[in-house]
């Protein structure tokens, strides 16, 4: 049955673009800036985040970052994009589709970051609207899954006004910042309206 299939995209895929923001697949030439980012953000994305190993922010670690990236995406597990200003283009974090599941399950689980300059002006709620179409167009799924620690309010927020609606509690679901953290779960369905 065609619907149960897997999409492959074995050529990097062209930028999205979306409300104030482009979404496009990490390069080489991205490091200087993200390294740059995320060193500036540590402090500010340490609570919501795996504790980083002791090389993320090398160059060789993107490497290897980027060479994952781009097996996922041709193994359709997975598809990560760095977060653009549309106005002048500078990197305003990140967005990963992940843990894609097919045949009868068609789902697929986001998780994002935003550096700390960027936060709460709206970039991430415009970054996840543009990713929704992608992801029950081109990617043909079903469901989207999104987790969130309670405590993050801005993350909550970001959830349920791009659509996503509490499913559950999770108790221990993620280990983040070396602890193993509650999380609530969201989803939205293909026929979800906004």
């Amino acid at each position: 049955m065609a619907f149960f299939r897997s999409v492959s995209f074995s050529e990097p895929l062209p930028a999205i673009t979306g409300a104030g923001v482009v979404l496009r697949m990490p390069v080489a030439s991205d490091y200087a800036e993200w390294a740059a980012l995320r060193e500036q953000s540590r402090v500010f994305l340490t609570p919501w985040e795996p504790t980083w190993p002791v090389d993320d922010l090398t160059r060789s670690a993107f490497r290897r970052r980027l060479k994952r990236y781009a097996e996922d995406q041709r193994n359709d597990l997975a598809y990560a994009f760095l977060i653009f200003r549309s106005g002048d283009n500078a990197l305003v974090g990140g967005l990963t589709l992940a843990n894609i599941r097919r045949g009868v399950a068609q789902t697929g689980s986001i998780g994002y970051w935003v550096g700390q300059p960027f936060a709460r002006m709206g970039y991430m709620t415009a970054a996840v609207r543009t990713l929704i179409p992608f992801c029950f167009g081109p990617l043909r799924l079903h469901r989207l899954e999104a987790a969130c620690i309670p405590t993050n309010a801005a993350s909550v927020g970001l959830l349920e006004k791009s659509g996503f609606k509490r499913e559950g509690y999770a108790r221990g679901y993620l280990c983040i910042n070396g602890a193993w953290q509650d999380h609530l779960l969201y989803a939205r369905l293909k026929d979800d309206r906004d």
